[in-house]
């Protein structure tokens, strides 16, 4: 595969054209990783508002109906619904984990199996997301187990 990158001026929009013989998984997952690094979302930490990238955020979770962003070391409020959050990852590489939690599989660092056919998931910044029973068979789909 060639790659080529071109620097334009700053008046001018950024373009990614990709040429491909056929578009087939690997080019959608492309596009959305394309897609994904340009949408952002807003996160509330005390008084401050964040703008947060995809890239930048671990997983998603709602503890008593209050969401919030898990980034590598800090966590952010959040006023989107679980469904809502899931609906603006699809095609990305999120995947609902468990009831409550949205989870960033580029974020993982490695996975051990648990109790009742769990798996518990290890992330990048030591933190460890529990996968349940649910969801494990779209986490092994998504990672080509």
């Amino acid at each position: 595969m060639k790659v080529s990158i071109k620097e334009i001026s700053a008046e001018e929009e950024e373009e990614v054209i990709i040429r491909c013989h056929e578009i087939d998984e690997d080019m959608l997952n492309l596009v959305q990783k394309l897609k994904a690094q340009q949408s952002s979302l807003t996160g509330i930490s005390g008084e401050e508002i964040h703008r947060l990238h995809f890239h930048e955020i671990y997983y998603f979770e709602v503890v008593d109906n209050k969401s919030f962003f898990y980034c590598e070391n800090k966590v952010y409020e959040s006023k989107l619904k679980l469904y809502e959050f899931e609906e603006l990852c699809a095609g990305t590489r999120f995947f609902r984990a468990s009831k409550s939690v949205v989870l960033n599989s580029d974020k993982i660092d490695f996975i051990r199996p648990s109790l009742s056919g769990r798996f518990e998931v290890v992330l990048g910044n030591q933190e460890t997301v529990m996968v349940s029973r649910q969801y494990v068979n779209d986490l092994k789909k998504l990672l080509g187990m």
